[in-house]
């Protein structure tokens, strides 16, 4: 091997090592499952992401009846003009009544890492008149908000399949109003009845596990009555 060979080659082992030390702890790689992603974070096998060919599934008339999509949003307790997240918002199945909920004063951030999601998005806001939405394309690691702007920020059956969970809530966090709250919207891990790969479901005790490494943020309360998700709620510090 001559010198150039070796010092590419050395370059590229050293680049390696920074990379997995410039990374969080708690992620490992491991045996993917059966259509797994074998990337692990805090113990869970992180879950592959929707991709925007499974469109019609989040539009699916079902929906409402099986998740009850309009309870949950009134859950939230929004308020004329706030200023809300959603993402993960694929097609806005929630980005809608979201919208409606906080008003023409208040405003919805859609966040997507989808190009095609977004378009897909805006074609229904269109269809249905609705104008307070931003759309936002985020990246794996950053949804892209403005630091300290955001009252609440709602994910509905997506975090689960971050590929970096603890960037995103890092990064989420930062983008809260001081007392603003971050919300989770998993199916229940707990319960085997939910009619949902394995993957695509998280326990309430998981969720606290995840959220506890941020210093930042504390547990407000856990709304258990939907039929198959658990809505988690938790809340930027003051100060």
């Amino acid at each position: 091997m001559n010198y150039f060979r070796r010092l590419v080659l050395g370059w590229a082992v050293l680049a390696s090592i920074v990379a997995v030390a410039a990374e969080p702890p708690g992620y490992r790689q491991g045996r993917a499952s059966e259509n797994g992603t074998g990337r692990y974070y805090l113990g869970r096998e992180i879950a592959p992401v929707m991709g925007h060919q499974g469109a019609d599934w989040l539009e699916r008339p079902e929906r409402e009846r099986e998740e009850r999509t309009s309870e949950m949003i009134k859950l939230l307790a929004l308020q004329p003009g706030d200023v809300v997240a959603d993402i993960g918002s694929g097609t806005g199945y929630v980005t809608r009544p979201l919208a409606r909920a906080v008003g023409p004063t208040g405003r919805v951030h859609a966040v997507e890492i989808q190009r095609e999601m977004l378009a897909l998005m805006q074609e229904r806001l269109r269809a249905e008149g609705i104008t307070n939405v931003v759309s936002t394309l985020g990246t794996v690691t950053d949804p892209s908000l403005p630091d300290a702007s955001v009252d609440l920020i709602l994910m509905v059956d997506v975090y689960h399949e971050f590929s970096h969970p603890y960037e995103m809530v890092a990064a989420m966090t930062r983008s809260l109003k001081p007392g603003g709250r971050l919300v989770f919207v998993e199916f229940k891990g707990e319960n085997p009845w939910v009619p949902i790969l394995p993957l695509h479901k998280m326990t309430e005790a998981q969720v606290k596990k995840e959220v506890a490494v941020h210093p930042q943020l504390e547990w407000v309360t856990t709304h258990r009555n939907l039929p198959w998700q658990h809505v988690i709620v938790f809340r930027r510090k003051e100060g």
